[in-house]
């Protein structure tokens, strides 16, 4: 598969489906440096989206039922370049290896922190949930040289929501997650109308190392989340009104 594979695919994909997105705000995207991007996330399509908005491949972390499914498995492993979350006892870790080994080859890492929750019931828009915080710790935990953290609004403009399967059918491939273990149809968001809106990036510093690895961890883990949640939440609300 050629590096550029994800991206070529990502574009296809987009354009098959008919999309139109307008991009905002591109002269925030980091030159020369290891980008750890973090966006909302509501549709299948926002890794097509966001790669293509940045014109560029980028790994993400997806959720370990991905790599389990048949076909999906196949599409996001070895035409994406997605790296599916191993099971729940070893995911953390592998998570945080696994990306800081693409980080330090300066490949751009994709990270989802409103979880699977957002995936599996149909939100507005607008809707943005909590951030899980294991991104910010990855960011400062890494041994990687300028590295930025990207934070990306993808705003629906225009949609059509329909279902795709029952839930339950992916507790077969992951019975530890709560969510696949409900009544009901996993949603499908097929994009007709996006904006995709650069936030402003969150450049790691080795002071935030040595207050991450000293008393005040807690307080710049949740500077850098509360970062990254609030600038994706006010260019929500930019592009969705």
């Amino acid at each position: 598969m050629s590096r550029n594979s994800p991206l070529e695919i990502s574009c296809a994909l987009v354009a098959a489906l008919s999309t139109q997105m307008f991009r905002y705000y591109e002269d925030r995207i980091p030159q020369n440096a290891s980008v750890l991007v973090v966006s909302n996330h509501r549709s299948f399509m926002d890794a097509l989206i966001l790669m293509t908005a940045l014109s560029s491949p980028i790994r993400f972390a997806c959720h370990h039922y991905m790599g389990q499914v048949p076909i999906m498995r196949e599409i996001v492993t070895g035409q994406l370049g997605c790296f599916p979350l191993e099971e729940a006892q070893n995911r953390q870790q592998s998570f945080f290896s696994q990306s800081q080994t693409l980080l330090q080859s300066k490949q751009m890492v994709g990270v989802f922190p409103e979880g699977t929750e957002p995936m599996v019931k149909f939100t507005q828009p607008n809707y943005l949930g909590e951030f899980q915080r294991g991104f910010a710790h990855l960011a400062l935990r890494a041994n990687v040289q300028d590295l930025a953290i990207l934070p990306i609004a993808i705003a629906s403009l225009e949609e059509v929501n329909t279902s795709g399967f029952p839930l339950k059918l992916l507790s077969v491939f992951d019975p530890s997650e709560p969510l696949f273990n409900q009544g009901g149809w996993h949603p499908l968001v097929i994009y007709r109308r996006v904006a995709v809106l650069i936030g402003r990036p969150y450049w790691i510093t080795p002071q935030h190392h040595k207050k991450y690895h000293g008393k005040q961890a807690r307080t710049v883990v949740a500077e850098l989340t509360e970062h990254c949640h609030g600038e994706i939440s006010n260019l929500l609300r930019q592009g969705c009104y």
